[in-house]
């Protein structure tokens, strides 16, 4: 009989997008939270029903349609800033779970193609919705038919990526746990104590150069 499912186990079969739709703050929580029975196995959208149906097998469990209240599945995409909209207020670096933003205060930043698993947290934390999300490319190295489906990608993700941005991930939470919380990136990188008049200015600012060029348009 085969041992029960590790929480290593169960996180290695999850795409490490970290995005949080699962409703837990990373894949290893979810994997954690599966392997105590918990969590329904259907709450990762990134995942599909590749990863649905490699949960059930590994748990015994019995494959449920996936939770669409978590999103729906899809490609995978990747972020891109329009630096035209850009006010470099870093609350995007603040919330990239990989650290696949880079950018310094007041200063554009720019998202890290080769490490964004394209989670989204970043477009629901910028303050001029400068930040869409776009079709990812098949990851370096795989060769994949168009016809072969999203199924095809996201195995190429697993193999390829997947392990690289749970490094990643990893690697920034430690960091994070280290460093005082007086350094945490963010809309603190403005500094003063007026940062959010800043912060609230510029984002006006962008809104009327948006209204100027649909106007001229």
């Amino acid at each position: 009989m085969r041992p029960p499912a590790t929480v290593e186990e169960l996180d290695a079969l999850l795409p490490q997008t970290q995005c949080r739709r699962c409703g837990y703050p990373g894949c290893r929580a979810y994997a954690q939270a599966m392997r105590e029975g918990r969590a329904e196995i259907n709450r990762c959208p990134p995942g599909g029903e590749v990863v649905l149906g490699q949960l059930a097998r590994r748990l015994g469990r019995p494959v449920r349609p996936l939770d669409t209240s978590r999103g729906p599945g899809g490609a995978f995409v990747l972020a891109r800033i329009e630096e035209s909209g850009c006010i470099g207020c870093a609350a995007c670096l603040r919330v990239c779970p990989v650290d696949a933003i880079i950018g310094a205060g007041k200063r554009m930043h720019t998202v890290l193609e080769s490490e964004c698993t394209g989670c989204g947290l970043c477009v629901a934390a910028c303050p001029v919705d400068c930040i869409v999300l776009e079709p990812m490319p098949p990851p370096a190295g795989a060769r994949i038919a168009p016809e072969a489906g999203a199924d095809a990608f996201r195995r190429a993700w697993m193999h390829e990526r997947a392990p690289r941005a749970r490094a990643r991930f990893e690697r920034r939470n430690r960091r994070l746990r280290e460093r005082p919380a007086r350094e945490s990136p963010g809309l603190a990188a403005f500094g003063g104590p007026d940062r959010e008049s800043v912060i609230a200015a510029a984002v006006s600012r962008v809104r009327a150069r948006r209204r100027g060029r649909a106007a001229r348009g």
